[in-house]
């Protein structure tokens, strides 16, 4: 039986709480996820805990801690009952759709994206300069399990992005679901699908998209909306994805 933790500075909890900052998941190649459901959608998934910590008489299966310790270690606003550090697992940005966040610096953002991504059948998630970092607490949490399920990327630039680059630009370009088409369906040609890659872009909710950027992206569209001068880039990418997956096959 392995013995219960039952003091804060124990060794391999104090690794936990450095998790918390980008600097020691970089230099440890790991992250913190926290609560059974993320714990549980690891594990569909296929991703196994390298260490698995748990509150002591909860029945969960893990190395036991005191009842008393476990908020110490725990970054969500209330105490968890489980947590898991994981391998952080960089992927390759993929289509057929692929949606890219550039300069989107809330990791609850990045988070919720992610969890759209899966929702709506979106291949990958590709992070670009000024992201937060998905693996951080926030991020994870946001995500509700889908960082385990959709492949996330990190990117230096548009080039390594897959496929027909869409730059998603308040009130700039043609609307999404006009450009979201096929080409072969815009061209009025029948009875073919372009599945070719394409990439959606986001921007930050306040500076969007340089004009650089945006030159260099094949098309520009955006989402029209009634009254607000813009979305939160969480909800434009959301609808941007499920405009799209309506449409891309997959």
């Amino acid at each position: 039986m392995t013995e219960e933790i039952k003091s804060p500075h124990n060794e391999a909890l104090k690794e936990i709480r450095k998790l918390a900052g980008k600097k020691w998941r970089d230099k440890l190649g790991s992250f913190v996820a926290e609560g059974e459901d993320l714990l549980e959608a690891a594990e569909a998934a296929g991703w196994h805990a390298s260490a698995r910590y748990v509150t002591s008489g909860s029945g969960l299966e893990g190395i036991p801690v005191a009842s008393h310790v476990m908020p110490s270690v725990s970054q969500l606003g209330s105490s968890t009952r489980a947590i898991g550090v994981y391998p952080i697992r960089w992927a390759q940005p993929v289509g057929p759709l692929c949606v890219a966040l550039w300069g989107v610096g809330d990791p609850g953002n990045v988070g919720t994206v992610i969890r759209s991504a899966l929702a709506f059948g979106a291949s990958s998630v590709a992070l670009g300069p000024g992201s937060a970092d998905p693996w951080s607490p926030k991020a994870v949490r946001a995500s509700m399990g889908a960082i385990f399920s959709v492949p996330v990327a990190k990117v230096r630039n548009a080039a390594e992005l897959p496929g027909r680059k869409i730059a998603l630009a308040a009130r700039s370009g043609e609307p999404l679901r006009a450009v979201a088409k096929p080409k072969s369906a815009r061209a009025g040609e029948a009875g073919r699908a372009d599945v070719a890659p394409v990439t959606i872009v986001v921007g930050a909710e306040r500076e969007g998209l340089s004009d650089d950027f945006i030159a260099g992206c094949d098309e520009v569209a955006h989402i029209p909306i009634a009254h607000a001068d813009s979305l939160n880039a969480a909800m434009a990418a959301t609808v941007a994805v499920y405009e799209l997956t309506r449409i891309t096959p997959s």
